[in-house]
């Protein structure tokens, strides 16, 4: 039998990363594989998703992993993208037997029901579903920057502010405007501000804004929905201070709800300086009820076990904000790849809701360097984060795990029958 080994990568990051990924992985004759064999597998505690490219002819479509023993099989998924092959599913505890083996199997499209992710056009946002039912709205209907609202967790509930989307909802926090639902920006790169910029906030001379310049869905069906966008961060000047590219996977998972974002920022224009600020830079606003100022149960936990206010500021690979929610105890967990740019990133991380993610800001955070970075012309930096809306405390939710999966996915065996 022939075996290759293909490690679990990320489908990301297109016209600007273009040939950089799986440059060392090994080419071999096509052939349709029977067996599918993810070694390392036996270490997963919850579902954890994969995403592995292949280099076999196979032909783009839903596919079963049927398993050995009497496991129900797993939904799995082979798409194109920019001219290569990706496989991706979403492994369980009960296949995660020690490197677990599966046959593969084609599988009719799925027509006659709603299952796995789907986006649907809404005017110029985009409406994610997940088995039939509304996830998240990626909307760029607004004139600063594009964001996610709702970002609806499994207990069926929003788990991010509505305001001021929706400013009348009960027990919701009225500050901070621009802090909507869930979003990527930054308070000062060559000066201009994008992190505060908002229609309703006061007009400030420096305020820049993000848009949209093309929005491509890669994928869609059982295992995951791929988006990707470019977007132009424009000056007040109306010129283009740099762009981006981001990668947005959504994960059929049941008892989570899991994206990961792959951002590469690039100096188009001249050398940018991304300036030490704690306004930055990918984050998130909780639903109010679940603040630790309020007393009634918030809690933030970092990798280090560090809670609270104390979290704010501290290098961490991970964190995670929970607090009660409609009655039950929610969490959101941000996981910070280590091959995101300076891992393991700093947290600008508050008590009264916000939960961002921030590698520039040192010295508003009490370190003695300044975090300024420049990033010289046509270059790029690159961010990885896997978002986890979860039920439950940090301990139930097995987040330590689940930033292991992340951080050291299984590998990838292909064998012919």
């Amino acid at each position: 039998m022939g075996r290759h080994l293909i490690p679990v990568m990320p489908t990301q990051i297109g016209a600007f990363l273009g040939a950089l990924f799986l440059s060392s992985i090994p080419s071999f004759a096509a052939a349709d594989p029977s067996l599918v064999t993810f070694k390392g597998a036996g270490a997963i505690v919850g579902e954890t998703p994969v995403v592995a490219e292949l280099k076999i002819s196979l032909a783009p479509g839903n596919y079963r992993l049927r398993p050995r023993n009497p496991a129900p099989p797993l939904y799995a998924q082979v798409f194109s993208d920019q001219g290569k092959l990706y496989l991706a599913t979403i492994l369980k505890p009960s296949h995660a037997e020690s490197d677990p083996t599966y046959s593969l199997e084609a599988q009719p499209d799925l027509t006659s029901q709603p299952v796995g992710i789907e986006f649907r056009p809404s005017g110029s946002n985009l409406d994610v579903f997940i088995n039939g039912k509304l996830f998240t709205t990626y909307r760029t209907d607004e004139p600063t920057k594009p964001y996610f609202w709702p970002l609806i967790g499994p207990t069926n509930v929003g788990f991010t502010r509505a305001y001021p989307l929706k400013p009348d909802v009960e027990g919701e926090d009225h500050d901070h405007p621009h802090h909507r639902s869930l979003w990527f920006t930054h308070g000062k790169v060559n000066g201009v501000d994008f992190w505060a910029s908002d229609p309703n906030n006061k007009p400030g001379s420096n305020f820049g804004t993000i848009q949209e310049s093309s929005r491509t869905i890669v994928a869609s069906g059982p295992a995951v929905g791929i988006l990707r966008t470019t977007d132009n961060w424009i000056g007040p000047d109306g010129k283009v201070v740099c762009e981006d590219e981001r990668v947005v996977r959504f994960y059929n998972t049941a008892n989570t709800r899991i994206l990961d974002f792959d951002i590469a920022l690039k100096a188009v224009n001249g050398p940018i300086l991304l300036g030490d600020t704690k306004e930055g830079t990918f984050g998130l606003r909780l639903a109010s009820s679940m603040d630790v100022t309020k007393k009634t149960g918030g809690r933030i936990t970092n990798a280090e076990g560090v809670n609270d206010d104390q979290t704010w500021g501290k290098a961490s690979s991970w964190v995670d904000y929970t607090g009660p929610l409609q009655g039950k105890t929610v969490g959101v967990a941000i996981l910070n790849h280590p091959n995101s740019f300076r891992y393991p990133t700093t947290w600008h991380v508050r008590t009264y809701g916000l939960f961002a993610a921030n590698p520039f800001g040192w010295r508003d955070f009490g370190l003695k360097e300044s975090g300024d970075h420049i990033l010289p012309a046509n270059q790029i930096l690159h961010f990885r984060y896997r978002l986890i809306l979860h039920e439950g405390d940090t301990h139930s939710a097995r987040i330590p795990n689940a930033f292991r999966n992340y951080a050291t996915p299984p590998t990838l065996v292909l064998e012919k029958g």
